[in-house]
């Protein structure tokens, strides 16, 4: 079985479309600002991958879910669909929801309602859908929405689903990362002997799945698998077999080899255990084969876009397929030991030509998600 992805959308901090983020991706823009949502004279770090798009820069209530319906209707038009969900379900997948809208209440006295920190009621008012679903599986979770999304479409329950992932920053995580973070990051560097933890993005990406053969729009690429898994190993730190479980499932359930992998788009987090932890899987996994594909991760450049960011990773890896050429990690000038095996691509774009890549989530407590995207023919 596979599935369509007819339709793509995105929001970040590097544009407000899926071409704009990939084009500066490519460019190796760096756009890591000092933080405006909020005072930082308490915390450590100073620094994030902050949308700027905050009216006269004071912070905003449902800025997520403002990215996400724009999202939505990116992703809707390049599927040639109309703007009508009322019979297509919605599958969101995000770490925060709208806890900073929360957190504005609270301190600010923002003008919301309860009711305003559940997507799916700005998803029927904007698009009339019905069938909205909310999945909070951390880092993980546009991906274990993806899983879920295909499923629905394998047992029947649709024809086609949005799937997408939305994350604002948040004062109350922003503050849980400063004092649990050994050292102070003032940039992500994924798999640098520089890197110094995570620091947060923000931003929405949305996806149309449509089973394979039943519609006939053009194709951006096929959904060949996702594999999901929870090892429970330690409530932050990753496990070696647990990440390479997700991995290898992923591969078989997609029909494929370590060998048929073109590109790996990682999870790469600029923590120094998940950077470790993870290069030393992949070249574990590819070291038998022989074969070296091309490794790159866009936190270096979005940030951590939580919920949203192993969706945002295959949007970017579909956009490398199209145009051929793999976005660098932006700072990577000496790698760590475990991922000099790895053909990590370095601070500028190269070319390559991508029939098949491999999407890296891995979230706290465990909560691995792989998926195997390939080239429409």
């Amino acid at each position: 079985m596979t599935w369509d992805i007819t339709g793509l959308g995105a929001v970040a901090n590097l544009g407000v479309t899926p071409e704009e983020i990939y084009g500066a991706l490519c460019a190796g823009k760096e756009t890591r600002t000092p933080l405006n949502a909020f005072d930082t004279a308490q915390y450590r770090a100073r620094y994030a991958y902050e949308i700027d798009d905050r009216a006269g820069g004071e912070d905003e209530p449902l800025r997520a879910t403002k990215w996400l319906t724009a999202a939505v209707r990116q992703a809707l038009a390049d599927a040639s669909l109309p703007e009508d969900l009322s019979g297509i379900p919605v599958l969101i997948g995000t770490t925060m929801r709208e806890q900073r809208s929360a957190e504005l209440w609270w301190t600010k006295a923002a003008g919301i309602s309860p009711g305003d920190l559940y997507f799916g009621g700005a998803l029927q008012q904007a698009f009339g859908a019905i069938s909205t679903y909310t999945f909070a599986n951390a880092c993980s979770a546009s991906l274990y929405a993806l899983g879920m999304g295909a499923d629905m479409i394998d047992l029947g329950l649709a024809d086609a689903v949005v799937v997408a992932g939305t994350d604002s920053m948040t004062e109350s995580a922003f503050g849980t990362l400063d004092k649990v973070q050994n050292d102070t990051p003032d940039a992500l560097r994924p798999f640098d002997v520089s890197h110094k933890g995570m620091l947060m993005g923000e931003g929405a990406v949305a996806v149309v799945l449509r089973r394979t053969g039943t519609h006939g729009t053009p194709t951006h690429a096929r959904l060949k698998s996702v594999s999901m898994n929870c090892d429970a190993f330690h409530p932050t730190a990753p496990d070696h077999n647990g990440i390479r479980a997700a991995v290898s499932e992923a591969h078989e359930r997609a029909g494929v080899t370590p060998a048929d992998i073109d590109l790996v788009m990682l999870h790469g987090s600029g923590t120094p255990r998940n950077d470790e932890t993870e290069a030393a899987v992949l070249a574990d996994i590819f070291a038998a084969t022989g074969h070296r594909p091309w490794m790159t991760a866009i936190k270096s450049m979005t940030g951590h876009t939580l919920g949203g960011s192993g969706l945002l990773s295959l949007v970017m890896a579909l956009l490398a397929m199209r145009h051929g050429a793999v976005p660098p990690v932006l700072g990577l000038s000496e790698p760590i030991e475990e991922a000099t095996a790895l053909s990590l691509v370095q601070n500028r774009a190269v070319e390559a030509t991508v029939g098949t890549a491999q999407v890296n989530a891995f979230g706290f407590g465990g909560i691995n998600a792989v998926a195997i995207v390939e080239a429409a023919r």
